[in-house]
C-alpha cells in the first residue's frame, strides 16, 4: 500500500512565519526557529514506508525556494483557507494512504507517522490533536474523503478539532498521538531553547 506524508511548508521568511511567535521573540528570531524545526523534521521524517512530499507556499517562490531539499517532490498549496488546501492535497495524493501535517510541531517522530498510517487500515480519517484543541496530523484515503471534510471549521481556536471531526459525520475517525505545536514563547521555553538561537 502505498503512503505518501504531505508536509506543509511555508518559505521562511521574517513576518511571514511564525507571526504570534515573532511578536514575543522578534520576526527574525521565529523565522530562523521556523527553518531549523522544519529542516530538522524532514531529515527525521525521511523513511522508506512513505513518500515525502513538500506543499508549498507562497506557491511559486515555494516551489523554487533553496530553503528544502531539493530531492523531495514539491507541489504549490494553492489558495484558500487552511482546510480548502489541505482538501487539495489529500485528494491530489497518489491513491493510498496520505496524510498531511505542519511543521510547527518538535516532538514528531517516524513512530508517529506509522501509527497514523496504521490507524488508516480500519478508518476513514485519523488525527493527530494538539494540546490546544487543534491537531498536527490529519489523514485519509485520497480517492474516498467524506464530503465537506472541513467545513465550517474554527480554525485557530481550541474547537478545530472537535468541528473537524463534525464535519465528516459517519466516518471511522481513529485519533493517535496528542502532541504540541510551539505558537508562543512560553511554548518555545516547554521545549528548550535552541542552543545557537540568534540575539
Amino acid at each position: 500500500m502505498r503512503q505518501t506524508l504531505i508536509v506543509m511548508v511555508k518559505e521562511p521568511r521574517a513576518g511571514r512565519v511564525k507571526t504570534r511567535l515573532g511578536r514575543e521573540i522578534g520576526m527574525t528570531a521565529a523565522a530562523w526557529w521556523f527553518r531549523h524545526q522544519t529542516a530538522a523534521l524532514l531529515r527525521r521524517l525521511r523513511d522508506p514506508r512513505w513518500r515525502i512530499v513538500l506543499a508549498t507556499s507562497p506557491d511559486r517562490a515555494g516551489l523554487l525556494s533553496r530553503a528544502w531539499p531539493a530531492d523531495l517532490a514539491r507541489k504549490p498549496q494553492g489558495p484558500g483557507d487552511l482546510g480548502t488546501r489541505m482538501t487539495r492535497q489529500l485528494r491530489t495524493a497518489p491513491p493510498g494512504r496520505a496524510c498531511v501535517i505542519g511543521t510547527d510541531i518538535p516532538g514528531i517522530t517516524r513512530p508517529h507517522i506509522a501509527r497514523a498510517f496504521a490507524a488508516l487500515g480500519q478508518n476513514d480519517l485519523v488525527f493527530g490533536p494538539a494540546a490546544d484543541g487543534g491537531y498536527w496530523l490529519v489523514g485519509g484515503h485520497p480517492r474516498r474523503l467524506p464530503r465537506g471534510l472541513f467545513a465550517h471549521v474554527r480554525w485557530s481556536t481550541e474547537h478545530a478539532l472537535a468541528d473537524t471531526i463534525a464535519s465528516a459525520p459517519g466516518a471511522r475517525i481513529a485519533l493517535t498521538d496528542r502532541l504540541c505545536d510551539i505558537d508562543t514563547a512560553a511554548d518555545l521555553a516547554a521545549h528548550g531553547r535552541p542552543a545557537r538561537f540568534p540575539g
